[in-house]
């Protein structure tokens, strides 16, 4: 049986950070969370003038999971516990804070000295009781190391979980399905998803029909009912998005 939809949430634009602007779907008055996210960021995509972009200097994080999947530009990420890192287009980063650090995500030294464009998301991961004081651990992922199925003008990248007989190399501390999907006009994309998640897609481009009535474009989350172990979804213009689900923890 095929999924429907509950409802579509348009996101609210807001700034983070130092002051870059990002897309939200939620935590919002429209939407608190997600079980098992907390938070959904678009970040940009925004055009920097050499010196002009923007990061997220230190900050904490404790009892949840960041995830950083950069589309475009370059931001280097730096901690308390002297770890560093570079994030390049389609990389991704997997941040477990667990019992805590601090620490910046900043646009690397070429886009300020040169400037560029700026897009990623992120994503934050709710941990369950037992995990919340766990070690720190990161997994950084080049993008070359993601697995990618490409068929009848569907492409996805498998982030999390499995689709289109590819399984995602990343680790998670609970189920977990993350997807980057584009499609072409009129392409048809079919996703089995456990009857337990909680699902949603959020749209980075384009226009699209999530089931078998419902459509929803640029900036909107698709919020999924648990009514079936499929979900459809039809290109109607090209289409870009994400589809998230997991196991919710409460």
């Amino acid at each position: 049986m095929k999924r429907s939809v509950e409802n579509i949430v348009a996101s609210l634009r807001t700034f983070e950070g130092a002051g870059f602007p990002v897309r939200r779907p939620f935590p919002t008055q429209r939407l608190e969370d997600f079980d098992p996210f907390l938070l959904l960021d678009e970040m940009g995509p925004v055009d920097n003038a050499p010196g002009e972009a923007q990061g997220a200097p230190d900050h904490p994080h404790r009892g949840f999971e960041t995830v950083t999947y950069l589309l475009s530009g370059a931001m280097e990420h730096r901690d308390s516990a002297g770890n560093s890192g570079k994030l390049t287009p389609g990389d991704v980063q997997w941040m477990t804070a667990g019992a805590g650090v601090v620490h910046s995500e900043m646009p690397s030294a070429e886009m300020m000295r040169d400037g560029g464009r700026l897009h990623g998301i992120q994503l934050w991961v709710n941990l369950p009781a037992k995990e919340k004081m766990r070690k720190p651990r990161y997994q950084d992922t080049a993008s070359a190391r993601i697995p990618v199925a490409e068929a009848d003008g569907v492409w996805v990248k498998v982030i999390a979980g499995e689709s289109m007989g590819e399984r995602a190399v990343i680790e998670t501390q609970t189920p977990i399905l993350y997807l980057h999907v584009r499609m072409k006009a009129g392409a048809r994309f079919t996703q089995s998803v456990p009857d337990s998640y909680n699902l949603f897609a959020y749209v980075l481009g384009g226009h699209g029909r999530f089931d078998q009535k419902r459509e929803a474009e640029d900036g909107a989350a698709v919020l999924y009912r648990n009514d079936g172990g499929e979900v459809e979804i039809q290109a109607i213009t090209d289409l870009d998005f994400l589809l998230l689900g997991g196991l919710p923890i409460g």
